[in-house]
């Protein structure tokens, strides 16, 4: 299979120069061993602009005028939908029912065309679309220059703190984790780099257990509150994180919970469940972990306000 690589993800920094937040890294105030990537505070509240950017950045003029199309709980459709505006390309965002409000009213309000359907139907939606309109398909992160852009976070973890000992990255559909560690690996093979992902959407933790893709289906991901990693791995970034991530470790709900109520509390972060499961990682699983100077990747804030007022008020 065609991997991303080094040359890919610095081709992918240089195209996004400007359009996205150079994000630093924040110390954690209780944790001496622990920096913050707060990815949050892109303009779009994750890390999801810096792929949608890079692919945007990579059509032809042809595809520019015909318009791109994803399918997207939320996040990268807003990262598509504000990359696609400043490019001037129209686009069309198929989110699942259920997405939380605030995400769908994003999408619209950058000017995407949102189309709302059942979630065992989005991929075929997007596919439609696709076949009926001409539009370019740039999927969440089963897509080559999106994994690239990704992995820009990896280039800049490594600018920043070059002695960097373990990086903590969320897993949903593996877009994330799979450009930070093709990045990481490339620049610093010794530190290592460990996936989170929750515990009730644990499909990556099995798919890398058995050399496989791991398929859990709907009913059991969406009883996780990080609504971002729900989706399953694609072949495509099983066979990265196969290649490049040194292990990956679950953690639960109510330490999700906790973790976001830290980095709400604790780093003064906007931080959605999805973004905090690396802290909660740190904080709860050591164990399970290397001892070092750690990263924890904090991937995005477009957080619910019941759950941020939660998070506030544990």
């Amino acid at each position: 299979m065609d991997l991303v690589t080094l040359h890919d993800v610095r081709a992918a920094a240089q195209r996004i120069a400007g359009r996205v937040v150079r994000t630093p890294l924040l110390p954690a105030g209780w944790d001496p061993d622990l920096w913050l990537k707060p990815e949050s505070l892109q303009p779009v509240g994750s890390f999801k602009l810096r792929g949608a950017t890079n692919a945007v950045a990579r059509l032809t003029e042809a595809q520019r005028a015909r318009g791109v199309v994803t399918h997207s709980s939320g996040n990268h459709g807003q990262a598509l939908a504000y990359a696609a505006r400043a490019a001037g390309v129209p686009c069309t965002v198929v989110i699942p029912e259920g997405a939380p409000p605030i995400k769908i009213e994003q999408v619209r309000a950058l000017g995407a065309e949102v189309l709302l359907v059942p979630p065992a139907d989005r991929l075929a939606s997007a596919e439609r679309i696709v076949a009926e309109r001409g539009r370019t398909l740039i999927p969440p992160y089963d897509h080559r220059d999106v994994i690239a852009g990704q992995g820009t976070i990896g280039l800049e973890i490594v600018e920043d703190l070059p002695e960097v000992d373990v990086v903590l990255v969320p897993v949903g559909g593996g877009g994330l984790s799979s450009g930070v560690a093709t990045a990481i690996k490339a620049l610093s093979p010794s530190t290592r780099v460990y996936g989170v992902e929750p515990a009730y959407a644990a499909d990556a933790q099995e798919s890398l257990a058995t050399g496989e893709l791991v398929v859990w289906d709907l009913a059991r991901t969406h009883r996780t509150s990080a609504d971002g990693l729900r989706t399953n791995l694609a072949e495509l970034t099983l066979a990265h994180l196969r290649q490049h991530l040194d292990g990956i470790v679950t953690v639960t709900e109510d330490e999700i919970a906790a973790a976001t109520s830290r980095l709400v509390r604790g780093a003064r972060l906007v931080v959605e469940p999805s973004g905090a499961v690396t802290t909660a990682a740190r904080l709860f699983r050591p164990a399970e972990l290397p001892p070092g100077r750690t990263v924890a990747v904090v991937s995005g804030g477009n957080v619910d306000p019941t759950v941020l007022a939660a998070a506030v008020l544990a």
